[in-house]
């Protein structure tokens, strides 16, 4: 197991495997209702049962290399993380998300942890396009993919019904010679 330091704060991110299904739980339980906001699969993850399933279904698809799934955690404790989905190395796209518990909010913790997710997709993988889809009104996942230096390419209006509400989807994207350019300017920050 490898864990990667984030900054001094005792942040790190780790692979988020099924055997870490007791601390997953937990973490949802704390951050359930903000993080389900705009991201359906925390509703799924309600006992230990459906949260081990749930883990199991990411670490299979990280196995056929189409994904690949990674917690954030802060001096010790997990909450929140980011993952990679629906990987085409074939044809270099890719599409990159993230969630965090409210108590870990407005640290850069996700930022700091994407940054080293593409970094990954990017050179080891090969993906050439980077996909990043939000709600626009989840303004703080739009402001990450901004300060990654993502474009925004478009909208899909009211394209996810989600707790009763359609919402609009923002499309945006970096194109690895983008994110080559951006990087050394990244890791300064």
């Amino acid at each position: 197991m490898y864990a990667i330091p984030l900054g001094e704060d005792g942040a790190e991110l780790r692979p988020l495997e099924p055997w870490h299904a007791e601390e997953f739980l937990a973490h949802m339980e704390r951050g359930r209702e903000f993080i389900g906001q705009f991201i359906p699969f925390g509703a799924t993850a309600t006992d230990l049962a459906s949260t081990r399933e749930l883990l199991q279904k990411h670490a299979d698809a990280t196995a056929t290399g189409t994904r690949a799934y990674h917690g954030i955690w802060l001096d010790g404790t997990l909450v929140g993380g980011v993952l990679a989905l629906n990987f085409d190395a074939e044809n270099g796209n890719g599409e990159v998300g993230c969630w965090l518990e409210p108590a870990a909010a407005g640290r850069g913790l996700v930022t700091r942890a994407m940054r080293h997710l593409i970094d990954w997709a990017v050179e080891e993988r090969g993906i050439h396009r980077v996909e990043w889809i939000a709600a626009s009104e989840n303004t703080p996942s739009v402001n990450v993919a901004r300060r990654l230096g993502f474009t925004k390419e478009g909208v899909l209006r009211e394209s996810f019904p989600w707790r009763g509400k359609r919402h609009d989807m923002e499309i945006w994207s970096v194109l690895a010679p983008e994110w080559r350019g951006a990087r050394s300017g990244h890791r300064e920050r």
